[in-house]
């Protein structure tokens, strides 16, 4: 829990610390309580679960968004969520990581090579709620504005209610190019018809299950 009673959110991703995904999570978050930032400083994508071994790693703190607290971090997303939980935020409780938003899908088999999931991921194996959020576009200049009252309204339920038999989830939302979003459909992860993985939420024309 922050120090002034509000929910303790650490953000990160796997697209580095000026990607425009994370600076919509981060206006997203901002607004519901303290928020940390721990990115990487260059992309990581498909590292997965790696962790840096060999070489040093290196925290700096950098002035991106106005107000908020925030490190770039030499090694892998999974190196970012170990750092903000056992050096910048050690002795703290971290109430919510959200990691993203991935420019991206990360369905099925993908989130075991995602750094974005990974981070989540290995958030949640510290006991912290973690959801990660990819949008289905690859473009520098994709539209995060039909998704973001939905990823308000999602950080929002798991920060008043927890994630109860899971600590993960991950929400994959469709291209804009699809139409409107219509609800959110509450699915099983799983790995190419294997075994399941963690909760996931398809965001599109669905009703919501669950």
């Amino acid at each position: 829990m922050s120090k002034n009673n509000k929910p303790l959110i650490l953000v990160t991703n796997d697209d580095g610390m000026f990607a425009p995904g994370i600076s919509r999570l981060v206006g997203i978050a901002r607004h519901m309580g303290e928020v940390i930032v721990v990115a990487p400083n260059s992309p990581q994508s498909a590292k997965g679960h790696a962790v840096t071994l060999a070489d040093p790693i290196r925290l700096n703190q950098v002035d991106v968004f106005d107000g908020i607290e925030a490190y770039e971090c030499s090694g892998t997303p999974v190196d970012c969520v170990k750092l903000a939980k056992n050096i910048l935020l050690k002795n703290r409780r971290i109430d919510l990581c959200v990691s993203g938003i991935n420019h991206g899908s990360n369905a099925s088999i993908n989130i075991l090579y995602s750094g974005t999931m990974s981070a989540a991921m290995e958030a949640s194996i510290e006991g912290i709620d973690s959801i990660g959020f990819s949008l289905e576009d690859y473009a520098m200049d994709a539209n995060f504005g039909p998704a973001t009252p939905w990823i308000k309204s999602i950080m929002e339920h798991v920060l008043s209610n927890g994630l109860t038999d899971s600590k993960l989830l991950n929400v994959n939302i469709p291209h804009p190019s699809l139409g409107p979003i219509r609800g959110m459909k509450v699915c099983r992860q799983k790995a190419a018809g294997k075994k399941n993985l963690s909760k996931g939420l398809i965001l599109g024309d669905k009703n919501f299950i669950g």
